[in-house]
């Protein structure tokens, strides 16, 4: 069976980590028809935008995509490639997880938990303005009226809507993985002691949804203290469910636990639409040197065989990636430095590929 998939190479690494991800696919076996499309800054002056109208298309006519990382720029710029791909689409969960592996070179050994982040509101949907813009006023009101202050000129808001249909959906949604894939219990993680009616409303509306399942375990943590417990006992974690910015921050955390950025992939899931992608940036500073560490978008294409049902060949990448990682020898240089403290002996994006291939060859599920 041949599946039509949308190829999103990106800018910085992306194209070095998506082009060995579509290596260890194609050795696996599984008969992918890549649909190529670019977007990011390169685009825009071809294009106007950096997320044309023929991207969403493609999206829109396959459902389902391979993602590499795409340069946002911070303070200015246009807005994020990733977060505008997620309102087109819905994209309501991202599923991002965090397993250790032998010799991912972290301080971990016995990490194995899934961050489900809600996608589309919260602060991290980027309503802001300035306090002297049109509008304003009747939130300035209410900053008086509340802390008793004025909003004086440059001052700038943010607005964090959070509602109880998005947040009824993305614990559901967790509990529903949760079930699906043998997990015992989900921790939903908030502000609630602060942020009384937004994570409020969100911790209410986690507890009502966890009554409707009582085969999985359900307990809520402040964030601050969920980021403290995972730092000092993570095994105390299985699911966690968070709103959107809580989970972007909670995500990388937990990527540290099991060696960083380079081993963590993720995907954003809709009702009709899947963007499956690494959970890391673009790192233009070593794009085109051959050492990005591919291991989250590979493992990010093994998340996209299950939802194609390829189930088989996606164990056996990560079976093949295990064997790789745990043999030492041919590591990128992150993952070399952890484990050494320095570089020296690290392999390029090419050669570990290689070797993930000539494991794949020799792995049987």
């Amino acid at each position: 069976m041949t599946h039509e998939v949308v190829l999103i190479p990106g800018d910085g690494i992306g194209p070095e980590i998506t082009r060995a991800a579509q290596r260890v696919v194609a050795a696996a076996g599984v008969d992918i028809s890549w649909h190529e499309v670019q977007a990011g800054a390169g685009v825009i002056d071809q294009y106007g935008a950096p997320l044309p109208d023929h991207v969403i298309d493609a999206i829109r006519t396959y459902g389902v995509a391979l993602k590499g990382p795409i340069t946002t720029p911070v303070g200015s710029g246009f807005r994020s490639v990733n977060v505008a791909l997620r309102h087109a689409f819905n994209l309501y969960a991202c599923v991002r997880p965090c397993a250790s592996m032998p010799g991912d070179g972290s301080r971990y050994d016995n990490v194995d938990l899934v961050i489900i982040r809600e996608n589309s509101e919260d602060l991290y949907a980027g309503i802001e303005f300035d306090a002297d813009s049109v509008g304003a006023g009747a939130i300035a009101d209410t900053v008086k009226k509340q802390t008793g202050k004025e909003l004086g000129p440059q001052t700038a808001i943010s607005i964090k809507p959070i509602s109880r249909a998005a947040s009824e959906r993305i614990v559901r949604y967790a509990f529903e993985y949760a079930r699906a894939n043998g997990r015992k219990k989900v921790t939903a993680v908030h502000k609630a002691n602060i942020m009384k009616c937004t994570d409020g409303l969100y911790l209410h509306v986690a507890r009502d949804v966890a009554a409707e399942y009582p085969d999985i375990a359900f307990e809520d943590k402040i964030v601050d203290a969920a980021c403290m417990g995972l730092v000092m006992h993570p095994e105390d974690f299985d699911v966690l469910v968070l709103p959107n910015l809580y989970g972007d921050i909670v995500s990388d955390l937990s990527a540290g636990l099991i060696g960083g950025l380079g081993m963590a992939p993720g995907a954003n899931i809709g009702d009709g639409c899947a963007i499956f992608e690494a959970t890391h940036g673009s790192a233009p500073d070593i794009a085109g040197q051959d050492v990005a560490n591919p291991t989250a978008e590979i493992l990010s294409a093994c998340m996209l065989l299950d939802h194609l049902g390829e189930t088989t060949a996606a164990a056996r990448i990560r079976a093949a990636v295990r064997v790789t990682l745990s043999s030492g020898a041919s590591v990128t240089q992150d993952v070399r430095r952890a484990l050494t403290g320095s570089y020296d002996g690290a392999v390029g994006t090419t050669q570990f590929t290689d070797e993930v291939i000539d494991a794949l060859s020799r792995m049987v599920v």
